[in-house]
């Protein structure tokens, strides 16, 4: 079973690039606003409830997927390497998968002006309804960059290699393309 785990900021592209990667491996993909919009139909973002019942829905469909016959998934999510309980989270998601799985972490990055940009695109707003109001969204954005570091430095983390990309210079099917040659699918 292979685990890909797509990292980065906002709007760095992991949802688009997650869909083409999907469409190249048949790999199903569980990007990070699938559980975070469904659950911020019952309580606010950030809130004890929320974080409660969105880790225990990716828990739930990343338990599934390990005891399933399916070749693995991709899953998205913005790690804040700055904070050590993100990587406690990384952790308990391949604990959840168990060491027979093969787990390919991929940090994807673009400059701020790029990522505010992005953030309007129509296709991101279609899949993410919180993004919608966009002066929030774009608050967010730039606040998030202020608050966390969501680049990892030079051989920061030691137990896995992380195939970095910059996502200014390539479109969603060549990053996708990039990922599968590194996935070896």
């Amino acid at each position: 079973m292979k685990l890909v785990i797509i990292c980065g900021p906002p709007a760095s592209g992991k949802m688009t690039i997650g869909m083409e990667l999907e469409k190249a491996t048949g790999l199903k993909l569980l990007h990070n606003h699938m559980t975070i919009e469904l659950v911020r139909k019952f309580f606010e973002f950030g809130t004890p409830e929320f974080e409660r019942l969105d880790k225990a829905i990716r828990f739930e469909i990343f338990k599934e997927v390990a005891q399933s016959d399916l070749p693995g998934m991709i899953f998205t999510i913005v790690w804040a390497f700055n904070e050590a309980e993100d990587k406690e989270y990384i952790m308990e998601i391949l604990n959840a998968f168990g060491p027979d799985t093969s787990s390919y972490f991929i940090e994807l990055n673009a400059p701020l002006d790029v990522r505010l940009q992005r953030n309007r695109d129509e296709f991101r707003l279609i899949h993410k309804p919180s993004k919608r109001d966009l002066e929030l969204s774009e608050q967010s954005l730039i606040q998030s960059e202020k608050n966390y570091r969501m680049i990892s430095g030079e051989k920061e983390i030691k137990e896995f290699d992380i195939l970095k990309l910059d996502t200014s210079k390539l479109s969603p099917i060549g990053a996708a393309k990039k990922i599968k040659e590194y996935i070896n699918e």
